[in-house]
């Protein structure tokens, strides 16, 4: 004997359990309707975000070998400590070589200043000789009447007179000279004298410079000299990263940007921390150009092979520098950033003060020194 069972559902529940799904679709899609309305289109989000900051280059301001390197890779140095020592020998021997030629500058401005006098000396007696010149014809011409004095007599009393004139009219002229070099200035203020000074001074300041300090405190990176490395003036020698001065730079599409305003709040995750982490900054500003537009070799979108890409702006996201000193970043490093785009007072051009300004007077020489020590040899060089 066969039995057969009916096993198909009943058309109630299953009209029930399409109803439900349906309902459940309808609800997935108002709540997300919902959230898109109240949070998602007022915030615009990119992981093409990388942390920046600022690569301090150290280069030396003189020429010469390395003798001692006092830092290295990954290391903290304070502003105004010495990383890298340069032999002293050549500063020296051209600091004695100034040295000595701001001395002999002096002396030789004392020498004219000395001449004077003696020149205005021989002034004084060429002007004796002209008076006794013509004083000897005017005795001559009344006995040349009578023909008492002969006419030679009298050419020679001329031409006597002649030639003390002139002999007074070259020394005048020295004289003039000799006045017109210092006219107006004492010897230790001279051009020459001051020309001089300068040249000490430079030669006094290559002899600190040979002490390369460091610009600002960070951390040293990209070390390439080495002990022994004969150096020149700009060549760069390492970099230092201050990493109390970040900052992120997020790239949004163009068709992103429109709502982005100078001061809109921001959530930055970092790929270092994950999402355990979160960093709270501003927009403070938008670069001038897209990242092809800097790019070294441009792209040529006026050929026929034409294919739109969709273009990316850095936009710059300051951050908190507390949030920062309690979990430091690198530079370089992968970020997502969340752009709060409420809050639409701001400007698209302006941009916020910078958190910090970059100045440094770890570089600052004692010009007080260098002026002593530069008066010290023109006084001792102007002594009688």
């Amino acid at each position: 004997m066969t039995m057969t069972i009916d096993i198909q559902p009943a058309p109630k529940k299953r009209k029930a359990v399409l109803l439900a799904i349906t309902v459940l679709f309808i609800l997935a899609g108002l709540a997300w309707g919902i959230w898109y309305y109240l949070v998602g289109s007022t915030r615009i989000k990119t992981d093409n975000a990388y942390v920046g900051g600022n690569l301090v280059t150290v280069s030396s301001q003189v020429a010469g070998s390395v003798i001692d390197i006092a830092a290295d890779e990954t290391q903290m140095v304070q502003a105004g400590a010495d990383l890298i020592k340069l032999d002293p020998t050549d500063a020296q021997v051209a600091l004695n070589q100034a040295a000595a030629r701001l001395g002999t500058a002096v002396r030789q401005q004392r020498e004219r200043y000395l001449n004077v006098d003696p020149l205005r000396a021989v002034v004084d007696e060429r002007q004796v000789m002209l008076k006794a010149a013509q004083t000897d014809l005017a005795r001559r011409l009344p006995l040349a009447a009578d023909h008492t004095v002969s006419g030679e007599d009298i050419a020679h009393a001329r031409q006597a007179v002649d030639n003390a004139r002139a002999a007074l009219e070259v020394a005048q002229k020295q004289l003039d000279a000799a006045q017109g070099a210092i006219a107006g200035v004492k010897p230790e203020l001279h051009p020459s004298v001051l020309a001089a000074k300068a040249d000490y001074i430079q030669a006094w300041l290559a002899t600190r410079r040979n002490a390369i300090v460091a610009p600002v405190s960070g951390y040293v990176a990209k070390r390439s000299v080495q002990v022994g490395s004969h150096i020149t003036p700009g060549a760069p020698l390492l970099s230092i990263v201050p990493l109390d001065q970040l900052w992120v730079d997020a790239n949004f599409k163009e068709s992103e940007l429109r709502d982005i305003r100078v001061g809109q709040p921001a959530i930055i995750e970092a790929d270092m921390y994950g999402g355990k982490v979160q960093f709270h900054g501003k927009v403070m500003g938008l670069s001038a150009g897209t990242g092809s537009a800097f790019s070294l070799l441009p792209a040529q979108n006026a050929s026929g092979n034409w294919i739109k890409v969709v273009q990316r702006l850095p936009v710059r996201i300051a951050l908190d520098p507390k949030e920062l000193a309690a979990h430091p970043l690198r530079v370089g490093l992968s970020a997502t950033v969340d752009i709060d785009i409420t809050e639409q007072r701001g400007g698209a051009l302006g941009t916020l003060a910078p958190p910090a300004h970059y100045a440094t007077t770890a570089l600052t020489q004692p010009m007080q020194e260098a002026q002593v020590a530069a008066d010290a040899i023109i006084a001792r060089n102007l002594a009688k």
